[in-house]
């Protein structure tokens, strides 16, 4: 049985090359994976916070949290959503009565801008504590060095 292996010495018409490099486009997907995953964090913010600086680490998520913003101006959101301070506790209680899987409550992200007042944020605070949400993660911007 003769086998016709391909050399430098081919007599006649030179067969088609039947292989497909798949190495390129190994390298443009990876590429674009990573595009994808150091752009999907920033996706998530959805209110203009201007956020303090700070050294300490990223946390790591079990779940999807609940963010709280406070804007320049003071103004509340839940999840994007613009909250009264009278509505406030309401909407914590809301949030308070849904549970994970091991039975703790949700936890939330506060995220404040840096040129609000303390007092606003330690009201928004302890409406949290009062309800029960406890595992709170105040949010800043990451800096090196």
């Amino acid at each position: 049985m003769a086998m016709h292996l391909p050399s430098g010495k081919s007599r006649g018409r030179r067969q088609p090359m039947a292989e497909i490099n798949v190495t390129p486009l190994v390298d443009v997907m990876l590429v674009l994976l990573i595009i994808f995953m150091v752009t999907a964090p920033l996706l998530t913010a959805g209110v203009p916070v201007d956020l303090p600086d700070s050294r300490a680490k990223a946390l790591d998520q079990e779940q999807q949290p609940t963010q709280i913003s406070i804007d320049a101006q003071g103004q509340i959101f839940v999840d994007d959503q613009p909250v009264t301070d009278a509505a406030l506790p309401a909407a914590l209680e809301t949030i308070a009565a849904r549970t994970d899987d091991g039975g703790k409550p949700p936890q939330v992200f506060l995220r404040a801008d840096k040129g609000l007042g303390y007092g606003k944020v330690m009201r928004v605070m302890g409406e949290l504590n009062r309800v029960g949400l406890n595992r709170v993660s105040l949010l800043t911007n990451a800096t090196d060095g």
